[in-house]
């Protein structure tokens, strides 16, 4: 009842403040107005969209975009003298010196040509050389270049290029430290699991990559260490234009990846598209040695995808004030996975091979339909979105176990997963600036989570299950926010009401219903131009996922299965972070600082099945309250004309509370003892950059990943050098790549443990490997730098944001 009344409240103050910001402004006596008219030189035709940009003593005062018709008004300037900027993308800049006096308060400037810039490639989403990192207010931006998109054919092979950011051996996707990030998708959730939405998107089908540690109370608080959303190209350029891009892997087998990116636009209507497949076998080998026994597990995996992702949208630029967007992102994934585990003891007729085959498919759709309403007032912005996926997984599994004893007969069973989730979302985001100094953002969302998981085997040892998972979460937001002429600062706070209802065979496994307050604050200041100070406070929360819950194998080997736990509770995270930005004359420079407190941290244990003490059991539980904390530092600096550099490191550190099993010499059973560990990890990333001609550069990567010890297991250091090259041809439409990853063979993941037996591993993967790329882009489009697009950008002024 409290969540609905603060829901009416919210909206009605939305429509309060929609109905008093419509009456239109004085015009004071002592202002001034700016007008005129933007066409084509070449075929006199009005442009729209055209930036106008006011400034006084070099510094930008106001700004205005052309209408349909290429006009454009700007009212209430002070009686001054200015400099207006004319800027199109694709055209040369155009500058008018302007004086507003009490004799000469209206400045027409008539109808001004503009022609196209020369030096401007025309067409599509042209990829620059170097990636480029900014730090912006809230967020820091990874705008992927080509030398990025050469480190691999998928998202997963490029983010260990990102600073802060790690995946290990299977994909699973870390920041600072932390693998509780929350992934998105042009600023949305997707149904798949983040390691293998990852390895389904191909590296070429990526703009930028945006990596929020801190969020503000405006977005869902989900994710202890952040968000990450990856930003897909989309187009909004005249005419039709394309961009393909083809990608070979040569590794033990080669593998292909391909994406093309195309659009097409005329007069209001823009449609967009975005294909993306990846195709061939990816190997895995590794080995487990209990010390204990003398035995050892040889595992041999092999791994037979095909994935395909789908973008296509529409605009529909209904007037100056009014777009409607439409878009469905589609991901279909088919994966054959074949499990070899050999178990080699000292007494050979001990010996035993597990053969597991996994036959995977699955799909996954998002649709979207979003609405922006900008008013009269400049930067006032009413947003509507509606977005609706649905996730479909089937997997049959086969497991053989043959014995090197031939007294012991063979054993066989297979099993069946099926999966379904929904999720809708609806979202209402209003943004107001009450002056030009102050801002204020308020929102509502809804959001309707439905899961089911079936579990079917005929083997006699298991049990068939049905196990839904449900989530009702409603919240509401509003955040503060001004800004002087060195200092900002912005409150917020998130309200939300959860309810989580687990049901397994029919029966109440979990069932929790609270509601919550997150709040946020931050505040920048600003000494001079080039330095820049932020400091900032939020409360997140972990909340279990499903994989984390159901309580049916994830996978399994003869001895050991991981299983969830369905009674996880949530995991509360409050984060300080302190950030510090400087821009030099050849770049620039960042740092920071985090600390977090964590409640009720949800961590992996491990422990004997009861029922065979030499099978483990793999699973996840509740722990007290715990804290992290960790530094980063990057700097990105252009050394002279054909050489620069991206040296990047980052350190956390955390206090991991977990159980183990400890074998009890006297009754010869095991104990789950509590262990707490500091786990510390180190990276340090170096890209370096070489233009040796106008159209050829190379790479040099090199990585580094300290050890870590971990609750049941202690991991080994990382390191790795790459090397590659890329040259433009055909007025820089095509680009040829290759990229030599790994050139020493030197990343391996080794590992080691005490409990519930002491152990010594290590996995390798096809780390060593050879890429090569070619793209080409064609078109003769101009971009039109909408208003409306700054809601893709997912930026903190923007009302939409990320959910």
């Amino acid at each position: 009842m409290k969540l609905k009344l603060i829901l009416i409240c919210l909206i009605g103050t939305l429509f309060s403040m929609q109905a008093q910001t419509s009456v239109k402004p004085t015009i004071l006596e002592n202002t001034g107005i700016i007008s005129g008219k933007i066409t084509d030189k070449k075929t006199n035709e009005p442009l729209p969209y055209v930036n106008i940009v006011v400034k006084e003593n070099n510094k930008v005062i106001t700004g205005e975009i052309t209408s349909d018709k290429g006009t454009f008004q700007i009212k209430n300037l002070a009686l001054k003298d200015y400099i207006v900027e004319i800027q199109f993308m694709g055209y040369k800049t155009i500058t008018k010196a302007i004086s507003l006096t009490n004799d000469a308060k209206n400045a027409n400037l008539n109808t001004i040509a503009i022609e196209e810039d020369a030096i401007e490639l025309k067409g599509v989403n042209i990829i620059a050389e170097p990636s480029t990192i900014e730090q912006k207010i809230d967020r820091k931006v990874i705008n992927v270049g080509k030398d990025l998109t050469t480190a691999g054919a998928t998202a997963s092979e490029i983010m260990n290029n990102i600073p802060s950011v790690n995946v290990d051996q299977d994909g699973k996707l870390s920041l600072r430290g932390n693998e509780n990030v929350r992934v998105l998708v042009d600023g949305r959730p997707s149904n798949i699991e983040a390691s293998q939405l990852l390895k389904q998107i191909p590296s070429t089908s990526i703009k930028k990559i945006e990596l929020i540690t801190n969020p503000s109370a405006k977005y869902n608080p989900e994710g202890m260490s952040g968000i990450i959303n990856i930003v897909l190209h989309k187009n909004a350029n005249d005419g039709f234009n394309a961009s393909i891009n083809t990608g070979l892997t040569f590794a033990q087998t080669p593998k292909i990846s391909n994406s093309l990116n195309m659009n097409y636009r005329t007069g209001k209507v823009n449609f967009f598209s975005t294909y993306g497949n990846n195709f061939g076998k990816n190997f895995n080998e590794g080995n487990i040695s209990r010390l204990d026994d003398n035995s050892n597990q040889m595992f041999d995996i092999v791994n037979d995808n095909k994935s395909h992702l789908f973008k296509i949208g529409m605009d529909y630029y209904i007037n100056d004030k009014n777009t409607i967007s439409a878009y469905t992102n589609q991901n279909i994934f088919v994966g054959n996975g074949i499990v070899d585990v050999n178990i080699v003891n000292p007494n050979t007729s001990q010996n035993l091979l597990l053969n597991s085959k996994y036959f995977s498919d699955n799909t996954d759709g998002t649709y979207n339909v979003a609405f922006k309403h900008l008013t009269k007032k400049e930067g006032e912005t009413l947003d509507l979105e509606i977005n609706h996926s649905i996730y479909s997984e089937n997997q049959d599994a086969s497991f053989l176990t043959t014995f090197n004893n031939p007294n012991i007969p063979s054993s066989s069973y297979n099993d069946n997963l099926g999966d379904k989730r929904q999720n809708s979302t609806v979202n209402l985001d209003y943004v107001n600036p009450l002056n030009d100094k102050t801002n204020l953002e308020l929102g509502a969302e809804s959001r309707i989570i439905r899961t089911e998981n079936n579990y079917m085997t005929n083997n006699s040892s298991l049990s068939n299950s049905d196990y839904s998972y449900d989530l009702d979460i409603y919240s509401a937001y509003a955040t503060f926010g001004q800004k002087f002429k060195k200092i900002g600062y912005q409150l917020g706070a998130r309200f939300e009401s959860y309810k989580v209802n687990a049901m397994l065979n029919g029966v109440t496994a979990y069932k929790d219903d609270y509601f919550t307050v997150y709040p946020s604050a931050s505040m920048t200041y600003s000494p001079t131009e080039k330095n820049q100070f932020q400091i900032s406070l939020s409360r997140r929360v972990d909340r279990p996922s499903l994989d984390q819950t159901k309580p049916i194998r994830e996978f399994s080997t003869p001895r050991i299965t991981s299983i969830g736990n369905p009674e996880l509770d949530p995991q509360f995270t409050t984060s300080i972070e302190l950030n510090y930005t400087k821009t030099i004359a050849k770049g620039s420079f960042s740092t920071g600082l985090f600390i977090r407190s964590i409640y009720n941290e949800i961590n992996r244990i491990l422990y004997p099945d009861p029922q065979n003490q030499d099978q483990q059991i793999m699973s996840f539980d509740n722990f007290d309250n715990n804290t992290a904390y960790g530094f980063e530092a990057s700097l990105n600096y252009k050394i002279n004309s054909w050489w620069d550099i991206q040296p990047a490191i980052d350190f956390s550190s955390i206090n991991q509370n977990g159980l183990v099993s400890v074998l009890n010499s006297t009754t010869n059973t095991f104990d789950l003892v509590s262990k707490e560990v500091t786990a510390s990890a180190f990276n340090a990333r170096f890209n370096s950059n070489f233009k040796a001609t106008k159209n050829l550069r190379f790479l040099l990567f090199g990585f580094y990943r300290s050890g870590v010890d971990g609750v049941q297991f202690n991991g080994k250091e990382m390191y790795k050098i790459d090397t590659g090259g890329r040259y433009s041809f055909l007025k820089d439409k095509a680009t040829l790549s290759v990229r030599f990853n790994d050139i020493f063979n030197t990343m391996k993941a080794g590992f080691d443990g005490q409990n519930p037996y002491p152990q010594v591993g290590q996995f390798t993967w096809e780390s060593q490997s050879l890429y090569l790329g070619f793209n080409y882009i064609f078109g003769a489009g101009k971009n039109k730098n909408l208003q409306r697009k700054q809601r893709d950008n997912n930026t903190k002024q923007d009302g939409g944001g990320l959910f």
